[in-house]
């Protein structure tokens, strides 16, 4: 239960007699989901078209901010780019910027990087591969686009890789993102299309990067990396603009709710993003065993033990308010 969240098949090992169905607030991923638009049955039975997959990009340019469609490569989900990002640059040195997602470290060392992680920006000066979540999992630290940009730009005098994981992005300080500065060279930008629009099953994903980049990822992924139906799913949500402004304030409202409903119950909000909240209490081991055992389910972390994040509960907020009502006068 330490590695990832949303596993409800180990959460159901740990506590196989919770109440049904489960309330899974151990991922950050938006518990509103875009609706999805009427498919016709030809798209299941015939492979995707070229020109639907650029615009595709096109539209990921668009929301996203890059310079245009030749900036952004499409994947059936982010994970499977971390490792070819990863091996844009001769075996060397990869430094992660931590605590943060694990799949980065593993990732860097999949490609032959010597992985080592860091407790502040300025330690990834010295990377072959600097690596960093923006804003980031679990914590909401957020780092400023001036100081990427610096970042960029002593590793493209040397000839390293900055690697921005802009996951959370999209409901985070869009100001601070660096899609707009990828043709300089030098950065490749993540973005996860699952988590904001609520539809991780989709597997769908970018990079953002320089043009000669972004072909030799295309290259790498081959024809047809990207289903159909994810093509047309991530064609509409990314162009409806008017969605997704009005979900960005509907999340910071449920989020601001969220930091409300835990400090009443003694659990004050350290950081995180609109789409999950971040605390640290010595009773989380309790917190956590307690709500499981009342089928809801939060992220702790093996790096710390006081750590969890809370995903937003979107319908479920009255059913985890009862619980941490429960839980509050269980260990007072």
């Amino acid at each position: 239960m330490t590695d990832h969240g949303g596993s409800l098949a180990r959460a159901e090992t740990l506590f196989p007699n919770a109440p049904k169905p489960w309330l899974d607030l151990s991922t950050g991923i938006n518990p509103h989901s875009y609706p999805l638009p009427p498919l016709p049955a030809s798209i299941f039975a015939r492979l995707p078209e070229e020109a639907d997959l650029w615009r595709l990009a096109a539209a990921a340019a668009g929301a996203y901010g890059a310079p245009d469609e030749g900036n952004v490569v499409a994947a059936p989900g982010t994970q499977i780019l971390l490792p070819l990002v990863a091996e844009l640059v001769p075996k060397g040195r990869a430094a992660v910027l931590s605590p943060t997602y694990a799949e980065h470290r593993r990732a860097a060392a999949l490609a032959g990087h010597r992985v080592v992680d860091v407790p502040n920006l300025r330690s990834l000066y010295d990377a072959d591969l600097a690596i960093l979540v923006n804003p980031n999992n679990p914590d909401g630290r957020a780092t400023s686009r001036a100081e990427l940009l610096d970042l960029a730009s002593h590793l493209r005098a040397k000839g390293g890789l900055l690697v921005v994981d802009e996951a959370f992005m999209d409901a985070g300080p869009r100001e601070e993102s660096v899609c707009p500065d990828v043709e300089e060279g030098s950065i490749v930008v993540l973005r996860s299309f699952g988590k904001f629009f609520g539809l991780a099953g989709l597997r769908l994903g970018f990079a953002l990067a320089a043009r000669p980049v972004t072909a030799q990822l295309r290259a790498k992924l081959g024809p047809w990396a990207v289903s159909g139906p994810a093509i047309a799913v991530g064609s509409a949500a990314l162009s409806d603009i008017r969605w997704q402004e009005g979900m960005r304030a509907c999340l910071m409202k449920e989020a601001a709710a969220l930091d409300e409903l835990l400090a009443v119950n003694g659990l004050p909000v350290e950081g995180g993003t609109p789409l999950f909240r971040f605390l640290r209490t010595p009773r989380a081991e309790s917190l956590f065993r307690a709500l499981g055992r009342e089928g809801i389910l939060l992220r702790h972390f093996a790096y710390d033990s006081q750590a969890l994040r809370v995903g937003l509960p979107g319908g479920g907020g009255r059913r985890l308010s009862t619980a941490l009502q429960h839980w509050r006068e269980a260990v007072e």
